[in-house]
């Protein structure tokens, strides 16, 4: 039973692919995790943390981060597994009695506030302890976790994502729809697609 949850924003990686920041791609208006903060924010979640690395100056020069912790992964070279340490730590640093944390990238530009309380609400109602968005015939973020699973989340290395733990628990997890869930901004080509 989730009384207050988290969100964790992972947004340190350095866009190779795409050559230049993905976190500053312009969409509806707005830098690409701006808009995916201020979803985060227009949810139902209690505290948000995003997590920087790689152009962490130049990002953060262009966010508005009223209501969000940001804190500085400097081992985000390692890949996701030390974002989601990282947001892990300190979203239990800033609320210890926190119940639940979703994780979200900032490459889909299709989450929405009301998606992110569907995670809530969903974990709520089942009392699962992992509630995943489904696409494409697969599970993946953004995807909440119950406190229960922290300590195997801080467990992670490299570049790998919490896949395994899904896996691991597969019992225990429940899923909800998310069609437009595969559309990622990995290269140019995905950005001129969304556009």
């Amino acid at each position: 039973m989730t009384n207050s949850c988290g969100i964790i924003l992972l947004a340190a990686g350095s866009s190779g692919r795409l050559g230049k920041p993905k976190q500053l791609l312009k969409y509806k208006g707005k830098s690409l995790l701006q808009y995916l903060i201020d979803q985060a924010k227009d949810s139902s979640a209690n505290c948000i943390v995003v997590v920087m690395g790689a152009n962490a100056e130049v990002v953060l020069a262009v966010l508005q981060t009223d209501k969000i912790h940001m804190v500085q992964n400097n081992d985000w070279k390692e890949g996701m597994a030390s974002s989601i340490r990282c947001g892990i730590n300190e979203v239990q640093k800033i609320n210890p009695a926190i119940d639940a944390a979703i994780l979200m990238v900032c490459d889909q530009p299709f989450v929405t506030a009301s998606l992110l309380n569907d995670l809530i609400t969903t974990h709520r109602e089942t009392g699962k302890s992992i509630v995943t968005s489904s696409y494409d015939n697969t599970a993946g973020p953004p995807a909440l976790f119950h406190k229960s699973i922290f300590s195997e989340l801080l467990q992670l290395k490299g570049d790998a994502g919490a896949r395994s733990i899904v896996q691991k628990y597969a019992n225990e997890v429940v899923t909800v729809s998310f069609p437009k869930g595969h559309i990622d901004i990995d290269t140019a080509a995905d950005y001129k697609a969304l556009q």
